[in-house]
């Protein structure tokens, strides 16, 4: 059986359009944005007008900018799909407030015009005229600079044309008379202008664009931020908490109790040293054993804890430390740079010792192998066995844990173990 994780891999991909389609995207985008400003704008504007003009009338006046606030929703959310599909951004849509049961009517009512994002669609409204006439005509008069200066040779013929009375561009700058001249010139001016033509109408969508992010998407990305930030905090408490109540319990049932059992045997020695000294010393060996077996588990409980190795000298000699310290062989191949950062080197120990202890304790693994290195912007950690397989991620278990650990930092799990092995447990952070 195959277990693939929970949380999103990142992956990165080049989707670029070659430079054709991008110019003509590029000259779509800012040929429709007019087409769009304008309604926009008029009845963003008649609305506005009305509304406020009558407030002092119960209800109309509201209702009005009600109505206004909707339609310029409506706008925003069709520029948003211009956006994602001609101007190739991601263009995230907000979530608009919503009323809540306990609110009033009243309230209720005027839930959208209590939303910040409505009033920044109003406003994109109100700018997307300006904007779409300067991409508009930007694009238009490059568009038709290159066709026409491309295309005069052809057409020329069919102007009226007397040299006594025609005066062309040629010969005021004094590259000669006739439409000859006239057709050279004007071909220079069309290649000109078919070179810069993807710089141009990259520039005009450009322009547009940069206002319509700002106004329609840049509030619903920190929103988005913000909600993934509490979130991975919420992880990383989550997971906190969920290993100090491992460790406590685990602390419970073993050291502890040998160290009980270790007071309670030296007790019994110390009163049979005088009557039996042979038990006496059987008491005493078993007592020494107990003592052994707790110093073996508080060092195997120590590996869930960030080891001073880890703090001083970095993720690689603490993963060395920890492999050398296996009972089974275990290959390390860690191409990591001097240090990183803090929390990224200790999710990273901690995703491999609780591998390895996981290989320990239930894989009946012969040899493991641990790979962590560094590329893309990623630290991947790759831990495999060649057990039994069958590892799950349930619920207050070690890979459960593990999984809040990475969500805390921004990262993902994916597990795969399938019955009779192998077992892989790859985990990647981004680092940054």
């Amino acid at each position: 059986m195959t277990q693939t994780m929970l949380l999103p891999v990142a992956t990165t991909y080049d989707d670029r359009p070659s430079l054709v389609r991008r110019t003509l995207l590029d000259s779509a985008y800012s040929f429709t944005a007019l087409l769009l400003a304008v309604p926009a704008f008029s009845l963003v504007v008649a609305g506005l007008a009305a509304g406020l003009g009558t407030l002092v009338v119960a209800g109309l006046g509201l209702a009005i900018l009600l109505g206004t606030a909707y339609v310029a929703r409506g706008f925003a959310s069709v520029e948003r799909i211009r956006l994602r599909s001609m101007h190739g951004v991601a263009t995230p849509f907000p979530r608009y407030n919503r009323a809540e049961p306990e609110d009033g009517r009243v309230r209720q009512l005027l839930t959208p015009l209590r939303d910040v994002q409505s009033w920044l669609d109003i406003l994109w409204c109100l700018l997307s005229l300006a904007t779409g006439v300067f991409a508009f005509v930007l694009t238009v008069s490059w568009w038709a600079t290159a066709g026409g200066g491309l295309t005069y040779w052809f057409w020329q013929r069919y102007i009226p044309y007397d040299p006594q009375d025609n005066v062309t561009l040629s010969g005021l700058i004094g590259l000669g008379e006739g439409r000859d001249a006239e057709s050279v010139l004007l071909l220079g001016i069309g290649v000109v202008a078919l070179l810069t033509l993807p710089l141009a109408v990259r520039l005009a969508a450009a322009a547009s664009a940069s206002v319509s992010r700002v106004l329609l998407c840049s509030r619903v990305e920190m929103v988005e931020r913000l909600a993934e930030s509490e979130g991975r905090r919420e992880s990383a408490h989550r997971a906190e908490a969920a290993s100090l109540r491992k460790l406590e319990r685990d602390i419970h049932d073993g050291p502890q109790q040998r160290l009980i059992r270790l007071g309670m045997d030296l007790g019994r020695a110390r009163s049979q040293v005088h009557e039996d000294p042979d038990r006496a010393a059987a008491t005493l060996d078993a007592a020494l054993d107990q003592a052994r077996d707790a110093v073996e588990e508080l060092r195997a409980l120590s590996r869930g804890i960030a080891p001073p190795l880890l703090v001083d000298r970095g993720l690689a000699v603490a993963l060395r430390e920890m492999s050398d310290g296996q009972s089974f062989p275990v290959r390390l191949n860690a191409s990591l740079p001097p240090r990183m950062d803090e929390a990224l080197e200790t999710v990273a120990y901690f995703v491999v010792s609780e591998a390895l202890t996981n290989v320990a304790k239930h894989g009946g693994a012969t040899q493991a192998s641990v790979d962590v290195v560094v590329a893309g912007g990623w630290l991947t950690v790759v831990v495999e066995d060649d057990g039994r397989g069958g590892a799950r991620v349930a619920p207050g278990h070690g890979l459960a844990g593990l999984q809040e650990r990475l969500a805390g930092v921004g990262g993902a799990l994916q597990v795969i173990s399938p019955e009779g092995g192998p077992t892989r447990v790859i985990a990647e952070v981004p680092l940054t």
